[in-house]
């Protein structure tokens, strides 16, 4: 389509301008379901960076006179059997869960990259030596290590998430050495080593950068497992310890009210499984792009 201009360089009016064409087809491109991933993820973010900006209720301390009041207008959670804001301890106890998701990834995500590129770039002998004890850690379920390193480690959010995050470093190892098996056989690593490139030199500089876009698709993907993980643990008494307001203790504290006070559970599971189903569908879409 021909854009007429008039002598100023406006689009006349007829007409629209060529950025407003283009910004109309990202917008058609938009798929619903990930911006709302996306706005899910942005506002328990925003929880646990900025929570005095959502409420202004103390997440610790309550009104006994208040105790386990329905959903209201004065609180929209409603309140505990302390009379603590359920609302003000899921806008805090985000911080909780969502970093303790983010070491777990990370130490996943290092060491296992680590793991990857090692046995991707060594002989055949040691190759096989690390993917079969990777074979034997994906044998065990993943809750069951990491109740096993939380009970070596001692409780606590941070011990809870370097507990799901060894568990999570078989697959990143696994991805990761399939990746440098393939970015080894490239025409530019050959030339590389060559023209008489060091081995751990071309390894830092060429396979690694190349064999981390899977990888970090992967990460992306596994945060929702983390937070999910890091819930169960709370859940069921290895995290963090009282009073504090961890999401997966929360619904831990509310399950002995079910009949009489069933927003105390309902509350904090809601926001677990829409942060954990948000994340999952943020990192399909970025592995769909990896293929």
């Amino acid at each position: 389509m021909s854009i007429v201009q008039s002598p100023e360089g406006f689009a006349t009016a007829d007409q629209p301008s060529v950025s407003s064409e283009r910004w109309r087809a990202r917008l058609r491109r938009l798929r619903p379901g990930l911006v709302l991933a996306w706005a899910t993820v942005a506002i328990a973010v925003a929880w646990a960076t900025l929570p005095w900006l959502f409420t202004s209720y103390s997440p610790v301390d309550g009104v006994p006179r208040q105790r386990r009041l329905p959903p209201g207008a004065l609180h929209w959670f409603g309140t505990d059997e302390l009379g603590r804001d359920l609302y003000a301890r899921v806008v805090h106890g985000a911080v909780h869960t969502l970093s303790g998701a983010l070491i777990s990834v990370a130490v996943g995500l290092a060491v296992g990259t680590l793991i990857g590129l090692i046995a991707g770039s060594v002989e055949r002998r040691l190759d096989d030596a690390i993917m079969r004890v990777i074979d034997v850690m994906l044998a065990v379920p993943a809750l069951l290590l990491s109740l096993s390193i939380i009970i070596i480690l001692g409780f606590g959010t941070v011990n809870a998430a370097i507990a799901v995050g060894v568990a999570s470093i078989a697959s990143f190892a696994r991805l990761a050495r399939s990746e440098v098996v393939r970015v080894r056989r490239m025409d530019y690593v050959e030339a590389a080593f060559g023209s008489g490139g060091r081995f751990f030199a071309v390894l830092w500089r060429h396979v690694l950068p190349n064999s981390l876009t899977a990888v970090l698709a992967l990460a992306a993907l596994q945060f929702g497992h983390a937070v999910l993980a890091i819930s169960t643990l709370g859940f069921l008494g290895y995290g963090a310890p009282p009073p504090t307001p961890e999401w997966g203790l929360l619904i831990s504290e509310g399950r002995n009210y079910l009949s009489t006070a069933w927003w105390l559970t309902v509350f904090p599971g809601l926001v677990v499984v829409a942060v954990v189903l948000a994340a999952n569908r943020i990192g399909q879409s970025l592995v769909r792009r990896t293929l």
